[in-house]
């Protein structure tokens, strides 16, 4: 692991206030791949008990902009898609995204979010990819 990379990457997650209130944790930052986490509290969940799906989306948006940004610099993210598959149900979202294709300005990438519960039992629950853009 690159820690000067990694220690980078958790001073810019530090200086976004909305990953601070939501309690977002980068857990891998390397070349061609990120991945970030949040531990569900009562205020990320929507009527029916699941992560809303705003969490879910702001998730992957955040990891697939990281590992971009990984290949490119200073990034931000210049279109997503996302695919619910199931509810986020579970004590944990994951969000692991890497790199399948880059330039000297932008890279695609894609994002797998899982659910994990009490068990550290994973589940898929969406999948998104976007495009990413070097800032400035």
């Amino acid at each position: 692991m690159d820690k000067a990379l990694f220690d980078y990457g958790r001073k810019i997650l530090a200086a976004q206030p909305f990953s601070v209130l939501l309690g977002t944790e980068l857990v891998t930052f390397e070349p061609g791949r990120a991945e970030l986490a949040l531990d569900l509290k009562p205020e990320h969940l929507q009527q029916h008990g699941f992560a809303h799906g705003g969490v879910v989306s702001y998730l992957a948006d955040n990891a697939l902009t990281y590992a971009g940004g990984s290949v490119l610099g200073d990034a931000v993210t210049l279109e997503f898609k996302i695919n619910y598959l199931r509810p986020a149900k579970g004590s944990r979202l994951v969000a692991r995204a890497r790199v399948t294709g880059a330039g000297k300005t932008q890279a695609v990438c894609q994002c797998d979010v899982v659910a994990v519960d009490e068990a550290g039992v994973e589940k898929l629950c969406a999948a998104a990819q976007g495009t990413i853009w070097k800032a400035g």
